[in-house]
């Protein structure tokens, strides 16, 4: 978008009903002194996400929340980008998880569709998590922010902090998947943590340009 970045105050909608994604956004506006409420809280049906990206879902998503509710409305829309998996399964994450949201099966598919593809080497099984966030306000404004963080998908996983496929990713640089990684350390923004995690790098965008400290 064109123009002057608007500010961020008072109120704001987490549009998410995935508890890991709201607890993450949550800690990240606090700093901030933004109080956040979950869509899930106000009872906010989810909308289709009928988007062919992560910044058109988060918009889909971020764009209901505000309408519906007359505050403004941060979304998220994030998700693994496997390399020799074409790009899968991207914009679909979460459904590779199903109804369940059992992201074991998930991993365990991914692997094994790596494997399929002769991918059993670091070097062919890089990936990379993609964050799209969105800001809407019930007038229509919009703000958009991407950001990604490369690493390499290993197996077995490792670790039980973070959610989703976070026990399978290790990010470059480092030598502890985002499973094995503290909140701090994972999305943590300076100075309690580097701002690693792609959600956390979007939202440093997001916040250079709408949040007052």
């Amino acid at each position: 978008m064109s123009g002057a970045h608007r500010t961020i105050s008072g109120k704001i909608v987490i549009a998410t009903h995935n508890p890991g994604k709201l607890r993450e956004m949550s800690e990240l506006l606090s700093i901030y002194g933004v109080e956040a409420v979950s869509a899930g809280e106000l009872g906010l049906s989810e909308p289709d996400e009928t988007g062919a990206s992560f910044a058109a879902n988060a918009c889909i998503k971020s764009d209901a929340a505000a309408r519906a509710s007359g505050l403004p409305a941060f979304a998220d829309d994030s998700g693994l980008v496997v390399d020799a998996l074409g790009g899968a399964p991207g914009i679909h994450s979460a459904r590779w998880a199903g109804p369940d949201k059992n992201f074991s099966r998930a991993m365990e598919t991914i692997d094994s569709m790596l494997r399929d593809h002769g991918a059993t080497t670091p070097a062919l099984r890089s990936a990379h998590f993609v964050s799209a966030l969105c800001v809407s306000w019930p007038d229509g404004h919009v703000e958009e922010f991407e950001a990604r963080v490369d690493g390499t998908l290993v197996w077995p996983p490792r670790g039980e902090k973070g959610f989703g496929y976070d026990p399978m990713f290790l990010p470059d640089g480092h030598d502890r998947t985002f499973g094995e990684m503290s909140p701090d350390e994972k999305h943590g923004l300076p100075p309690r943590g580097q701002g690693l995690s792609h959600r956390a790098r979007a939202f440093l965008n997001l916040a250079e340009a709408c949040l007052v400290r």
